[in-house]
């Protein structure tokens, strides 16, 4: 128990204290801008954080990830919370946490091992995007002015360069005490967390969602908790792939999956929204130092504290400084290698990274860019596999017998390239198939071989089948008919 304890909490005590302060601070404006996209008082969004990142931080299967309320999870709840209000959004988010635990159980996570590097790479780079895409409001329009623009050059260029002069203090955090003492002493006229939205000025208190425990409720709700439970675990999953290739660890994707389902429900009952991993904020808390499992804990801790008791000061703090920090991960995220490996990749695997990015970036949605990513790879895989499949044959001395020997795949892709290796007109008198060598995987295999068979036999060819594995062998017998009075017939169609 010691043991575990010092290694999953207390191994880098430093680090993760200083890269939780700068995870709080990053928290506050999202949280309060996924609270006005999903239409509710921004106390909902960051009760949520909090509740989120403390209770992941015991029960998520990934240290040093920082789990939140976020705004693909926001966006799925506008409809809820314009048509029915708050509290079908409080009872949606318990539900949610309900299926989340239900996926985790069935060991749903184990599914990520079907999503491509190409998907995650596409991933990665779509989010980056999108997390640069959402810094623009603050760069243009009214809020862009020069003031703004120098602040955040300012803010990149301690980022970048302050760890040159020592490693010791997360750089991101350094640049915001000094963009907002240079903001504050000089007096600077630009926007601030403050002009964001009213900080909460007391703590969350229990919460059970006012709605009626009839089946018209759960009709309501049921809907958005599914969508939400299945976005919030594909963007966790995610987001643990991607602090796993960072950190050069492993983590739980089921325990995480149970993980989410547990904060979610805690946040319902505190009044807070769904959420789910954070890729953005993860990755500052990685790269301003945070390994372990204390880090989200305090992240989530010094949250409460700073909006509750030090909201004066965070209100202080000017929207650049986050900008410049949001930028620094979206640079940090995006994978610029990617782009030179397009042209000595796969084809197949730059179309698959492309559809994930495009589909990501112009829908907002992370679940419809990776489900596009996967369902190419899919077909991809299959279309490659399916040309793995070999088909010889000898003749005999005495040109009475032809023996075929398979070799590779035999299933829906590769189905029709099998049977179009037989030669069905020669004049032999027996044929043998040797299928040692090869493997049938569906009844779409099943029944090219039935037609192989017989139409050999409809020719007056002798047909022997020999070396079908074990497997093979029982689809062949629950699924082929070739043996059948009626096969001929049923084949031709009469």
């Amino acid at each position: 128990m010691t043991t575990y304890l010092k290694q999953h909490w207390f191994s880098n005590l430093r680090g993760d204290v200083l890269a939780a302060i700068v995870v709080a601070l990053a928290l506050i404006p999202e949280a309060i801008a996924f609270s006005i996209i999903a239409g509710v008082d921004p106390k909902v969004g960051l009760y949520a954080s909090f509740c989120i990142a403390v209770i992941t931080a015991f029960a998520g299967g990934r240290p040093g990830m920082i789990s939140a309320a976020t705004g693909a999870m926001a966006l799925l709840m506008v409809t809820l919370v314009r048509d029915h209000g708050l509290e079908y959004l409080l009872a949606a988010t318990l539900l949610t946490g309900v299926l989340q635990i239900i996926f985790g159980l069935f060991k749903l996570g184990d599914l990520m091992r079907f999503v491509s590097r190409s998907v995650v790479t596409g991933f990665v780079n779509a989010l980056a995007i999108l997390i640069f895409m959402a810094q623009l409001p603050e760069l243009s329009g009214q809020h862009g002015t020069t003031l703004v623009y120098g602040m955040t050059a300012l803010g990149l260029a301690i980022i970048y360069l302050f760890p040159y002069i020592t490693k010791a203090i997360p750089s991101p955090l350094v640049c915001i005490v000094v963009l907002t003492s240079l903001a504050v002493y000089f007096g600077f006229d630009i926007r601030t967390v403050a002009d964001m939205g009213e900080l909460p000025d007391s703590l969350p208190i229990f919460l059970w969602p006012d709605v009626p425990l009839t089946w018209n409720t759960l009709i309501i709700i049921l809907p958005y908790a599914l969508a939400l439970a299945v976005v919030g675990i594909l963007e966790s999953l995610m987001t643990a792939t991607i602090v796993d290739d960072l950190t050069d660890t492993s983590s739980d994707k089921n325990r995480e999956c149970v993980g989410q389902g547990v904060a979610n429900i805690g946040s319902g009952l505190i009044g807070g929204m769904a959420g789910c991993a954070m890729i953005g904020q993860s990755i500052i808390n990685v790269k301003s130092g945070g390994r372990t499992r204390l880090s989200t804990l305090l992240a989530g801790v010094f949250l409460l504290i700073m909006v509750v008791f030090l909201d004066a000061w965070v209100g202080l703090i000017p929207m650049a400084a986050l900008v410049a920090i949001m930028i620094m991960v979206s640079i940090g995220t995006f994978s610029w290698g990617s782009v030179k490996d397009l042209r000595k990749n796969p084809k197949s695997s730059s179309v698959v990274m492309i559809a994930t990015v495009l589909v990501t970036v112009f829908t907002h949605n992370l679940a419809y860019g990776v489900l596009v990513g996967v369902l190419f790879s899919a077909l991809f895989f299959a279309s490659k596999v399916g040309k793995i499949l070999y088909i010889g044959s000898t003749l005999s001395a005495d040109g009475h017998q032809r023996q075929y020997q398979v070799v590779g795949q035999v299933f829906f892709t590769s189905a029709e390239q099998f049977v179009a290796a037989f030669d069905f007109k020669e004049a032999v008198e027996k044929v043998r198939i040797d299928l040692s060598r090869a493997h049938f995987w569906d009844i779409t295999a099943i029944s090219s071989l039935d037609k192989v068979v017989i139409k050999f036999r409809r020719e007056g060819t002798e047909v022997e089948l020999i070396g079908l594995n074990e497997a093979s062998a029982t689809l062949v017998d629950k699924f082929g008919v070739h043996n059948r009075p009626d096969a001929v017939e049923k084949l031709m169609g009469h």
